[in-house]
């Protein structure tokens, strides 16, 4: 098993993506702490990964104290913490116009100052077992969407953070950090943002070559699944990389034929 014995935090795993990366880990050997906002959604989620191999926590990350104590729930029980994987975020729809001080602020202080408090929490026990930290970003981190202003700029100032700390902590402390932007994923999120946008129930199952070459987006499973990589030792000392994970190539793409649009 690739992660074996590894103690990984995994924060926003009670669903989408974090909970995919949390189950993964678990049947490749680690043990994990779940985080999320939701005490029930929580619980299922250690029922289904053995109580002996989670625990969860729920917080909300916007209190500094949320990242202590993920840390401290680590070592008290299961004795070490070999990963961190920072991937909670709010996904929120915003313009120039919509976007106040109020907001922004709420968004950077979610996904991009929490995850820089709980590498900075996690930072002593890292650097004794040579562990490391996995950035969950989005592809929207290069420019964004028009509607997604507020994200898009959190998600570049966590792109950053992973370039800087990738090179120093590694130097310094033998802490690697990496990141993955993923592209447009299937999570219960996303299906439910879409159809309160208007689109049908089913909207995802046969989707236009425009936006997915292979008529499909990818699915959070897939997106754990590289994860593993990054988390495992077969990662090698490669520290402060950035892996987008995507159809199509972000810059120079080719104008795609069909033009239609999601019905």
């Amino acid at each position: 098993m690739r992660l074996k014995d590894k103690v990984i935090i995994v924060t926003g795993s009670t669903t989408g993506i974090g909970k995919a990366i949390a189950v993964r880990s678990v049947a490749e050997g680690a043990k994990v702490v779940v985080h999320g906002l939701e005490a029930d959604w929580a619980d299922q989620v250690v029922e289904e990964l053995g109580k002996d191999r989670s625990v969860s926590l729920v917080g909300d990350l916007a209190q500094e104290s949320t990242a202590t104590r993920l840390v401290e729930l680590a070592i008290e029980r299961f004795g070490k913490l070999d990963a961190v994987v920072n991937n909670a975020a709010i996904v929120a729809a915003s313009n120039l116009e919509s976007t106040d001080t109020d907001f922004m602020e709420k968004i950077l202080r979610v996904n991009t100052i929490a995850p820089f408090l709980l590498i900075k929490a996690a930072l002593p026990y890292l650097e004794k077992s040579s562990g490391c930290v996995l950035n969950i970003g989005s592809v929207n981190a290069w420019s964004g969407e028009p509607n997604l202003l507020a994200y898009s700029i959190s998600k570049g100032g966590l792109m950053t953070m992973t370039r800087n700390l990738g090179d120093v902590l590694f130097r310094e402390h033998g802490v690697k950090i990496n990141q993955i932007n993923p592209g447009w994923v299937l999570t219960e999120t996303e299906i439910e943002r879409k159809k309160e946008h208007g689109l049908s129930d089913t909207w995802y199952e046969n989707l236009p070559a425009m936006y997915a070459p292979a008529r499909r987006i990818i699915l959070p499973k897939e997106i754990a699944a590289a994860a593993v990589f990054w988390l495992s030792d077969e990662s090698g000392p490669v520290s402060g990389q950035v892996m987008e994970l995507e159809q199509y190539p972000m810059i120079g793409r080719n104008a795609p034929k069909d033009t239609s649009t999601i019905q």
